[in-house]
């Protein structure tokens, strides 16, 4: 059976198929049509993943679309009245996006399939249910509690339940404009960064705060029930009407004056992040010992855009009372493309779960014909190396900043060795080095390692593998002086454990680094500028290393210099 997952609804537009019951390709649109987080609905993504897959449109026998425009219509109405102020434009809105969405897709599914006789069947997987069932059915645990949390979708904005086997149960789900992603992106959205956009920013900038100073007032703000709803005090809030700012002016007389673009950061900039960082911190957590107490089980699988904040990540492993946690590597909304498919071929076939989603190299990948084609059409000087790993790690320990790009693109938003630029995690000036001349983004932010997993008890205190680098514990103390560049203001960093039966060329690297440095640990942070998605083709890498401050350009087994 092919399945055809689709997602496209609100942001981070994906495609995948998956056959029997195996993941095969996954692709963000972001990455073909270089808009990034972009919402059109995937024909690139889709186009892409048959052809890598060997398929065909006619041999798709189910399309699953991660959306159920109709779910909770009865709850949006009801709100909207609610409201009053601002009804029509809210209404407008959603009635607009949703019959523009349903148009792109029945456009495109009836210009695919013209003969209703070859048409396969649609499935509309509610949007939760994409997330959370999803990453459920491809992680390791046969049994699990279950946590999803995003701003919004169709109306709910949690799933908190169990899975055992193939079955998902649902205890509770809390409803917009009571909403995490939400809360979360207000804070986003006053330290000066974009909303439902850069919320690893707001991430990234708390631990120069101090939470304390807010602290009490924002847990006020926001409140877990014993069944783990959500209920938000609004009259900080205006996210909760259309085209509207997203802090009320009760906000800004409460935490002060907004920062704007480009603005320096105030220390009440620093400090609303820190709390607000903080409060998220310790309401999931209390969802989750709820959670752990209520099901008694061992492991828990978190999805949905709130997922994707690895420093609560951390915290949830360590204090949480359960022994792991699995996050998927597209947590947000690109993932549920994969969780929608799963969901028909698991959920609602019923067949049996075989598959681990614990590799997310599921993209593209060129060959070394096409890679010499490119080089050739751009008239660059490559010199080839029989040992690539070699070559790479001997340029890292002489302080180049290379652009690594190797076998199939990783799925999510953390490079994690296929398309990432590396550089010597030693070197205490790196970090600013790369911020300025590479990213050309703010100079606070942090850069996470990679390391062998079967190094990374000797510089992090983590006990539990971190794959897809969304997990942040903290660097030993002594090793801090080792691994500055990578190393967080509050001595933490988000790691990267890699298997060398996962990525065998990227862990050799590391090896051979150690083997050169003493420290097998390299920084790693994705292929790209700030603004633009992560690279997908050896020409979208020639481009990004040509215009910025890269050294080198590692390219299958080439080098290319300037």
């Amino acid at each position: 059976m092919n399945i055809l997952g689709i997602n496209y609804f609100y942001h981070d537009s994906t495609a995948c198929l998956v056959v029997d019951g195996r993941l095969v390709v996954a692709i963000e649109e972001e990455r073909l049509t270089r808009d990034k987080h972009t919402d059109e609905f995937p024909r690139q993504a889709i186009e892409r993943c048959l052809k890598v897959a060997g398929l065909e449109a006619g041999d798709i026998d189910a399309v699953a679309v991660s959306i159920k425009p109709t779910l909770h219509w009865q709850r949006k109405a009801a709100y909207s009245l609610k409201l009053g102020r601002g009804i029509k434009p809210f209404l407008s809105h959603e009635v607009g996006t949703s019959n523009y969405r349903q148009d792109q897709f029945w456009g495109w599914y009836l210009g695919t399939w013209p003969k209703k006789s070859r048409q396969p069947a649609v499935h509309w997987v509610p949007h939760h249910m994409s997330h959370i069932a999803g990453s459920f059915y491809v992680s390791p645990y046969p049994e699990a509690a279950l946590l999803s949390l995003d701003g919004s979708g169709e109306w709910a904005t949690s799933f908190v339940g169990y899975g055992n086997g193939t079955k998902v149960e649902c205890y509770n789900q809390s409803f917009f404009p009571n909403s995490f992603g939400s809360f979360y992106e207000a804070a986003t959205e006053f330290c000066g960064f974009r909303p439902n956009y850069d919320e690893g920013k707001t991430m990234g900038l708390a631990p120069f705060g101090d939470p304390d100073v807010f602290r009490e007032k924002v847990a006020e703000i926001v409140k877990v029930g014993d069944d783990g709803a959500i209920h938000i005090d609004l009259s900080y809030f205006n996210f909760q009407y259309w085209r509207r700012p997203y802090c009320s002016q009760k906000f800004y007389q409460t935490f002060g004056r907004p920062r704007r673009n480009g603005e320096p950061f105030e220390k009440h900039h620093e400090d609303v992040a820190a709390a607000f960082q903080c409060v998220l911190e310790d309401c999931v957590l209390k969802i989750c010992k709820d959670l752990q107490r209520r099901t008694g089980a061992k492991y828990l699988v978190v999805a949905g855009g709130v997922a994707l904040n690895s420093v609560m990540n951390g915290r949830i492993v360590r204090e949480s009372g359960f022994e792991d946690l699995y996050v998927m590597p597209a947590a947000g909304d690109n993932g549920t493309a994969i969780g929608a498919a799963f969901y028909v071929w698991n959920g609602i076939e019923g067949r049996e779960r075989t598959f681990v989603h614990d590799n997310p190299y599921v993209g593209t990948s060129y060959s070394k014909e096409e890679i010499d084609a490119v080089i050739k059409e751009a008239k660059l000087k490559a010199v080839r190396h029989d040992n690539i790993a070699v070559e790479a790690a001997r340029l890292l320990h002489e302080g180049h900043i290379i652009g690594w790009f190797q076998g199939a693109m990783e799925i999510g938003p953390r490079a994690l060795g296929n398309r990432s630029i590396l550089a010597d995690a030693s070197d205490p000036g790196m970090k600013d080095k790369i911020n300025a001349e590479v990213k050309h983004r703010e100079a606070y932010r942090p850069f996470a390692p990679s390391v062998p997993v079967e190094s990374v008890k000797d510089y992090f205190d983590i006990d539990v593998e971190a794959p897809f680098m969304l997990k942040v514990c903290d660097v030993f103390p002594d090793k801090r002086d080792c691994v500055p560049a990578i190393t967080h203001v509050d001595g933490s960093a988000r790691v990267q454990t890699v298997r060398k039966e996962t990525n065998p060329l990227y862990h050799d690297l590391m090896v051979e680094f150690g083997k050169l440095s003493g420290v097998p640990v390299v920084l790693n942070t994705s292929f790209n500028v700030m603004g633009e998605p992560i690279v997908e083709s050896p020409l979208d890498a020639i481009r990004c290393f040509f215009s910025t401050g890269l050294d080198k350009l590692v390219i299958g087994n080439y080098v290319i210099g300037k």
